[in-house]
């Protein structure tokens, strides 16, 4: 997994819209990058944008009210652009991915300011990224995916 998530990210080209941690002003650009119809949702607590990518993956981004993208999810036959998705916390990824040892169909990185999980095998990926510092008060890890 975590090789097959390297290769498929690293070929993707970056380009720095919504990401993890950056300004929700431009999940709509995100969308139009990605290729992808979005929807967007306020819980109350925090905003959800869902984008429905062209390959049928879903990416979720949460944004506190506050504006800032503070989680990432994803469902679907693909991994996302996670370079995209990722931003910043992309470099971080890329050396917990290579240095994760949690099995061959998920991976696990947990740092201080990221956290990600993901698993799946071809045509079934799923998976999260989040910042536990920024994540909006009274909102549970189970609410994002």
């Amino acid at each position: 997994m975590a090789a097959a998530s390297l290769a498929l990210a690293a070929g993707m080209p970056y380009s720095a819209k919504a990401a993890l941690g950056q300004p929700e002003a431009s999940v709509t650009a995100d969308a139009q990058t990605l290729r992808g119809s979005i929807k967007s949702t306020d819980t109350g607590n925090y905003r959800v944008h869902l984008i429905d990518l062209p390959s049928g993956t879903v990416l979720r981004e949460y944004a506190t009210l506050g504006g800032i993208v503070f989680a990432v999810a994803w469902s679907g036959p693909t991994i996302p652009n996670l370079q995209q998705s990722l931003g910043n916390y992309y470099a971080s990824f890329v050396k917990g991915a290579q240095a994760s040892r949690t099995g061959h169909h998920q991976l696990q990185i947990r740092q201080d300011d990221f956290v990600m999980q993901s698993s799946g095998h071809m045509r079934a990926f799923t998976g999260r990224a989040y910042l536990p510092l920024a994540i909006p008060a009274g909102v549970s890890l189970q609410e994002l995916y």
